[in-house]
Formats: structure tokens, C-alpha cells, sequence
């Protein structure tokens, strides 16, 4: 095992990477821009270095100055969390060059499966079911126009070398595709610095499965069940559980089985997401595979106990795989809430400001893996994601009231968030009796009205008015009762918080 480790990354990922490197002993290294310079992970790790000003490409997307952090501190490992640096080919040949192990696979499988077309071509010949699709990037409009005539419309536009929704647009008839085209390779560029657009068959409403798989450098390959990841809104996701309601022993057997061959077929190691869409006969096709540690890793541990982050450790040190596919079952039902700073009443428009309040829930069931305190400023130059809740239940059912009753108990005051809108959907039919797909997002989002706020928000002034009230009185009669002023604002505390 490696005795020093950099993590770069910043926020609740950083923050979880170093407290399983805290867990099993080993020292170590973060980096921060300006902005980040006060927050948790900097704090909680055992050295930490500027790396420089806020935006992203001067600090976390900067390999020269993450690999120089790495030789200065003397880290034997990176591990690149997720998101900015996590699935870059040139980083990790980068890490390979100058002999610093990146916790995650290698350059070789980065390139092949960051690259869509060349993903799909390689499993279309180790037969896994692909959708439907061009085998190469369309140049131009005549040809799009080619492809798309031949798979039939619905189809969807995707850029050849990204995810997470950049690049993609949905057409429906030969007269968008000019104007979707244009845009879609524009954002392409400007998101991966690589233009290239291909065509997919658009499967309509289709549930959003994938498997979470680990594999050694022997070709030992499990997987650890699955994950529901519907609840999207422009493709991006925002809440997982697991299971999902609609895999039962049989498929998932099936699907685990057609994940292995994917790690094999592209000679995979360490831990990755094998993703895919399953139609409503469940029938399922090869979507893409994330080659680094999911956003949603969280719910595949609360149901299978498996701490993946450890297990990237001892694969990316050279281990065999101690786990078996027969030690791997799945107990109860998890679900997580991505919570991140947007206004769901403004077309989630991005908000930022400082926290003045925040208090975060706990109890019975409850996972918190937050990467921001009171007092915090949310600032435009990172993704909007703040924390991830967690709810864990013996039923579905029971995790559906946990995290209802955790999303009650969480305030935070400053800025806006998505905690409303992940209300709305625990209580939407379609999500409660499990039978939803990637439309749900579109069917409720017309739910909420920003009145609603208005009149919540009046309510939780009126109530700190109150308790701010209380608290004067109670304050001025210390001398009668004979408590003193610490323990009268214990109590006024405690009144704000569960009121």
C-alpha cells in the first residue's frame, strides 16, 4: 500500500478520498485554488498546496502544476475523484511518465472508452448490444444527414469524446439537424476541446441502469450490483437508488454478466461504471463506461458495504481482488439526492452567495458527504453540487421516508437550492410506485411554483422572528430561573433547529 497520496479534487469528494486515506493510515496531500483555500478538504488533509487562481484551468485542470504538487510532497499516488482531471488520457500518460501511480485505469483504457465511436466499435465486436448509431464521427450536414435517415428519427447528437449531457442535442426531423449540428458541436468544443459529433438511435423513455464493477490487473472482474439513475434533467442525473425497482435476480445476472465482458473487452482495471438503457421489455444496450470513481458511488456502498474508495487503493497498488461475484449481495434499498446550488424556480439557474445558515441532517439511516459549512461562499467557478444525501432503509419505502424526513431537516439559508425539487419527487407517484424513466423530470417540473417559496419563505422568517423573540425573554428572566446565558442559547439553538 502507497504511504502518501494527493488527492486532486476539491469539495464532498475530496473530502471522502481523504477520510478513507485517514481510515487506512496513509498520509495526505490536497491542493486548493484561491477560492478553496478555507474549505473542508483543505482543512482535513495533512498537507495541502495552492495550486492557483479560481478558474478551473489555472488550478484543478492544470496537470503541470498537479503532477509538480505530487513530486514536491513526495505522493507515490494521485487519486483524481471525479470530474475535472478523472477521465483525461493526457493526465494519466502524463502520471505514467513521470512513474506516479493514478489511482484509476490505465491511460490506454481512458483513450479507448473516452472515445464513443471507438467504444462502441470495440463492443459492437466483442458482442454486447450497443444502441443503434453511427460507427464514426459525422463531418458534416449532408452526412448526418446520411446516418440519420438510415437509423430512423427520433435521434439524439452526442460528442464523440465527452458525457454529463455537453454536446447533445435530440432531433426529430431532417430540417433540425443543420441548427442542432452547429450547436452541438460547439458546445463540444468548448466543454472537450474536440468538436467530433456522432449519431445515436434516441430510445424513447428508456430507465437509465448501470453497474458498478471493480477488476484487478489479473482480469478479475465483479460487479457490485446496480444503480437506478433516471431522475435526469438534461441529462444530467440528480437522483440514484439502489436497486432499481425495475432489475429483478434474472436481469441482473444478465446485465452483470454483459458488464463483466465490457471490463474485459477493453482491458480494464480498478473501478468503473458500466452504463446503460433499458427499454420498457428490458431489453438492454451498451450506453458508455465512466472510467473513474461515479458521483453516485455512495448508494453501491450503502447496499453492499463495500468501501469502493479503499477498494481503488489496493487495486491501483497492485492487489488481487479479495472479493468474489458470491460475496456481493444486495441489503436493503439506498437512495442519494445530488443537493446543489440552484434555483429549481428559476430553470435551476446556478446560485451563488454565502451559506449564513446550514444545518445538516442526521439521524437513523442517514449519509451526509458534504463539501461546504456556514459561512461558505458558493462561487460560479465550479460545479453547483454541494452535498449528497443518503438515505438507507430495510425497504424502499423506509428510505423514501428517511430521506423525506432528512430533506426536512436540512436548512440552509443564502443561497437556493435543489432540495425542493428532490421533495417533489419522493412525493410523485411515478417515482413512489417505482414506475418512472428519464421523462420524469419533464412530467413534474411544472409542479412547483415559485409562490410556493415565497409563502415557505415567509414562514421560516416568521418562525426565526419568533425563537429570536423567545430568546430575549428567556434571556432577561436568567436572573429568576438562575440558569446561565450558555445554556439558555443551547436551548434557543436547539428550538431552531427542530422547531
Amino acid at each position: 500500500m502507497f504511504t502518501k497520496v494527493l488527492v486532486a479534487n476539491r469539495g464532498e469528494i475530496a473530502l471522502r478520498i481523504l477520510r478513507a486515506l485517514k481510515e487506512i493510515g496513509v498520509w495526505s496531500v490536497t491542493v486548493f485554488s484561491d477560492a478553496d483555500r478555507n474549505s473542508p478538504h483543505v482543512r482535513y488533509a495533512d498537507e495541502a498546496y495552492r495550486i492557483g487562481p479560481p478558474p478551473s484551468t489555472e488550478s484543478y485542470l492544470n496537470i503541470e502544476r498537479i503532477l509538480d504538487v505530487a513530486k514536491k510532497s513526495g505522493a507515490q499516488a494521485i487519486h483524481p475523484g471525479y470530474g475535472f482531471l478523472a477521465e483525461n488520457g493526457a493526465f494519466a500518460e502524463a502520471c505514467e511518465r513521470e512513474r506516479i501511480v493514478l489511482v484509476g485505469p490505465s491511460s490506454k483504457a481512458i483513450r479507448l472508452l473516452g472515445d464513443k465511436t471507438r467504444a462502441r466499435r470495440t463492443m459492437k465486436e466483442a458482442g454486447i448490444p450497443v444502441v443503434p448509431g453511427s460507427e464514426e464521427p459525422v463531418g458534416d450536414e449532408r452526412e448526418a444527414k446520411r446516418v440519420c435517415d438510415e437509423i430512423g428519427y427520433p435521434v439524439i447528437l452526442k460528442a464523440a469524446a465527452g458525457g454529463g449531457g455537453k454536446g447533445m442535442r435530440k432531433i426529430v426531423s431532417s430540417d433540425e439537424i443543420a441548427g442542432a449540428l452547429s450547436t452541438a458541436m460547439s458546445e463540444a468544443r468548448s466543454a472537450f476541446d474536440d468538436s467530433r459529433i456522432y449519431v445515436e438511435k434516441l430510445i424513447q423513455n428508456p430507465r437509465h441502469v448501470e453497474f458498478q464493477v471493480l477488476a484487478d490487473r489479473n482480469e478479475n472482474v465483479i460487479h457490485l450490483g446496480e444503480r437506478e439513475c433516471s431522475v435526469q434533467r438534461r441529462h444530467q442525473k440528480m437522483i440514484e437508488e439502489s436497486p432499481s425497482c425495475i432489475v429483478d435476480e434474472a436481469l441482473r445476472a444478465k446485465m452483470g454478466a454483459v458488464a463483466r465482458r465490457v471490463v474485459l473487452a477493453a482491458g480494464y482495471t480498478n473501478a468503473g461504471t458500466v452504463e446503460f438503457l433499458v427499454d420498457k421489455d428490458k431489453n438492454f444496450h451498451f450506453l458508455e463506461m465512466n472510467t473513474r470513481l461515479q458521483v453516485e458511488h455512495p448508494v453501491t456502498e450503502l447496499v453492499t458495504g463495500v468501501d469502493i474508495v479503499k477498494q481503488q487503493f489496493a487495486l491501483a497498488a497492485g492487489e488481487s481482488l479479495k472479493l468474489t461475484q458470491d460475496d456481493i449481495s444486495l441489503k436493503g434499498s439506498a437512495i442519494e439526492c445530488r443537493i446543489s446550488a440552484e434555483d429549481p424556480f428559476n430553470n435551476f439557474m446556478p446560485s451563488t452567495g454565502k451559506i449564513i445558515r446550514l444545518v445538516e441532517p442526521g439521524g437513523p439511516g442517514i449519509r451526509m458527504d458534504s463539501g461546504v459549512f456556514e459561512g461558505f461562499e458558493i462561487s460560479l467557478y465550479y460545479d453547483p453540487l454541494i452535498a449528497k444525501l443518503l438515505s438507507w432503509g430495510e425497504t424502499r419505502e423506509e428510505a423514501i421516508a428517511r430521506m423525506k424526513r432528512a430533506l426536512r431537516e436540512y436548512w440552509i439559508h443564502g443561497i437556493r437550492t435543489t432540495v425542493p425539487f428532490h421533495m417533489q419527487v419522493l412525493t410523485n407517484e411515478q417515482f413512489l410506485t417505482g414506475e418512472y424513466d428519464t421523462s420524469i423530470v419533464d412530467s413534474i417540473s411544472g409542479e412547483l411554483r415559485p409562490e410556493e417559496v415565497d409563502s415557505s419563505v415567509a414562514a421560516v422568517a416568521a418562525v426565526v422572528m419568533a425563537h429570536r423573540r423567545k430568546q430575549r425573554t428567556m434571556l432577561s428572566s436568567r436572573s429568576r430561573t438562575g440558569d446561565r446565558p450558555w445554556k439558555m442559547a443551547g436551548r434557543i439553538d436547539a428550538l431552531r433547529r427542530y422547531r
